[in-house]
């Protein structure tokens, strides 16, 4: 999944040792540009990747993400990755190559095509005729 926004938080970055080695990890927020916005978080996991993305507070960033979940004492978690973060020209934020971008839902999936709630008049209908 992808998703673009600004980054508008990050927070010190955490390490430690597994069975597998030492790791790194680093979460940020970004905050996307809709009517109404969304914030989501997301973890960059290792030294290397942290490194080569070197996301910095105040970018325009494109987020691709994975989004997994794991239980821990009887409670779920979600869990959002990125695998990979690519900055992002401000000033192309809502550009579509000179299309108008279409309406979409809450959900990113595009609106149906609006319909008009009755069919249209007939031209040689007097005005004053009501419908029933």
């Amino acid at each position: 999944m992808d998703l673009q926004g600004k980054v508008i938080a990050e927070t010190p970055e955490r390490s430690g040792t597994s069975a597998r080695g030492e790791w790194k990890a680093k979460d940020f927020v970004i905050e996307t540009h809709e009517t109404y916005p969304k914030k989501m978080v997301f973890s960059v996991l290792g030294e290397d990747r942290l490194r080569r993305f070197n996301i910095q507070v105040g970018q325009e960033v494109m987020v691709s993400f994975d989004i997994d979940a794991h239980e821990y004492n009887g409670r779920w978690f979600n869990s959002i990755r990125a695998y990979d973060v690519r900055q992002v020209d401000p000033s192309t934020i809502g550009v579509t190559a000179g299309q108008p971008a279409p309406a979409a839902t809450a959900f990113g999936n595009p609106a149906p095509a609006a319909q008009a709630p009755f069919p249209p008049a007939n031209a040689d209908e007097s005005s004053d005729d009501l419908p029933f």
